[in-house]
């Protein structure tokens, strides 16, 4: 069987597997989601040896230093892994939720029911541990799930990938409700984005230029996860050291990841008074900072920046800084440069903030914290498949929920359309 026969079986099986997994129990699930935990546990040696074989052939292709840090799974990254799929777990099962519940005047009751979307395509570069996040969301939410991670990190996802499907052959589970295509194939995503009558979604998340090809070719339709060229601004009442501690953090915490801070604002009224001691902390942290005409006369450290910095996603220690002249400059940057991702402003003025939560219309605004609250786990979903930059069906991180979508239910006794 060719290329293309194999992906379409691969559909084909996922599309049948997907009917089993709707009708799932939750205590199936669940126990599917703690099986994984343990059977990943007990081949944590093996995976491991895998994901060091990806970073080492990685290196020597010359992947950039950002994009080798987010293939490593050892340490933090894999105790996060696993304790993901135990949370996954203890949050309330979305399938068969009923809500707005309301009598018509007939005596008609009508809801809308929770369901799963079908079969979820998801395509992603780099982070082995997106294989497990995936799946577990996916199937906890009563889907199946076809997985094409990057061929920089192909070892590990195979053999995540094998253990996962053997926690679903444990519990009678088909293993098509998840599957992993079997090859670095780029022509593999293009015969699998034809396949619309066995696909009800695709996800694609990572780099622009794989984003762009998926909703370019893709004939299903597609949630985008794009770069995060997030912001934090400062405005003219911002407190000094608030203000430094919350660039720090959505700089520094995890520089590799699309929630991390990239361009710094400025309020001209807050340059003096707070802008040198911002850029000072960042610069004893290795940070490089890329200044605007008025950053670099403030800070000698800064060099100047080019346009192109304004729209850059670096997952690296460099910061690009641009000095505004109010809030209305600063919106009008983000609606121009952004990526509709994460942003946020330090302020003390409540007008100024409630004005920055209406116009500013990324998937995550925030008044006087981390860009780091771009995230699943810290807004109470648990866990995300990714951080969605389209706004339908979903804007921003996608939890449980939103890897289901709604029917209609109607309890009646006897109503007629008449």
């Amino acid at each position: 069987m060719g290329l293309e026969g194999q992906i379409e079986q691969i559909a084909r099986d996922a599309h049948e597997a997907a009917r089993t997994v709707a009708s799932l129990s939750t205590n199936q699930k669940n126990a599917w989601l703690a099986r994984c935990a343990e059977r990943l546990e007990a081949a944590k040696p093996a995976i491991l040896e895998a994901n060091q074989q990806d970073i080492r052939e990685a290196g020597e292709k010359g992947l950039a230093a950002p994009m080798l840090r987010r293939l490593e799974l050892a340490g933090r990254k894999w105790d996060s892994m696993i304790d993901g799929l135990r949370q996954v777990a203890t949050l309330p099962d979305p399938v068969g939720e009923i809500s707005q519940m309301r009598v018509r005047p007939n005596g008609i009751r009508v809801g809308r029911m929770r369901i799963p979307l079908g079969v979820i395509a998801m395509v992603y570069e780099s982070r082995p541990e997106v294989t497990v996040d995936a799946a577990a969301l996916c199937l906890k939410a009563g889907n199946a799930v076809i997985l094409r991670g990057g061929s920089e990190s192909f070892h590990a996802n195979q053999a995540l990938g094998a253990e996962i499907r053997g926690a679903l052959a444990d519990g009678d589970i088909p293993e098509a409700a998840v599957s992993l295509i079997p090859t670095t194939d780029r022509a593999a995503i293009d015969h699998f984005l034809k396949l619309d009558e066995y696909i009800d979604l695709v996800i694609p998340r990572g780099g622009k230029g794989l984003v762009r090809k998926v909703k370019r070719d893709s004939t299903i339709p597609v949630i985008a996860h794009d770069e995060g060229v997030c912001h934090v601004f400062l405005d003219a009442s911002a407190e000094v050291e608030m203000a430094t501690e919350i660039v720090l953090d959505s700089k520094l915490r995890q520089m590799a990841v699309c929630n991390g801070l990239e361009t710094l604002l400025c309020h001209e009224e807050a340059v003096q008074r707070v802008l040198p001691t911002v850029l000072k902390a960042l610069h004893e942290e290795g940070v490089e900072v890329r200044g605007c005409e008025r950053t670099c006369q403030v800070f000698s450290e800064a060099v100047a920046a080019a346009d192109a910095d304004w729209r850059e996603e670096y997952l690296d220690k460099i910061v690009a800084v641009r000095v505004v002249a109010d809030l209305d400059e600063a919106i009008r940057h983000i609606q121009v440069y952004g990526s509709e991702h994460t942003d946020m402003i330090v302020t003390n003025d409540y007008a100024n903030g409630q004005e920055w939560l209406r116009r500013v219309n990324s998937s995550t605004v925030g008044i006087n914290c981390s860009t780091a609250f771009s995230d699943g786990y810290r807004l109470g979903l648990g866990a995300e498949i990714g951080i969605s930059t389209s706004k339908l069906h979903s804007f921003g991180p996608m939890g449980l929920e939103e890897l289901t979508t709604r029917k209609w239910v109607l309890y009646g006794d006897g109503q007629l359309g008449a």
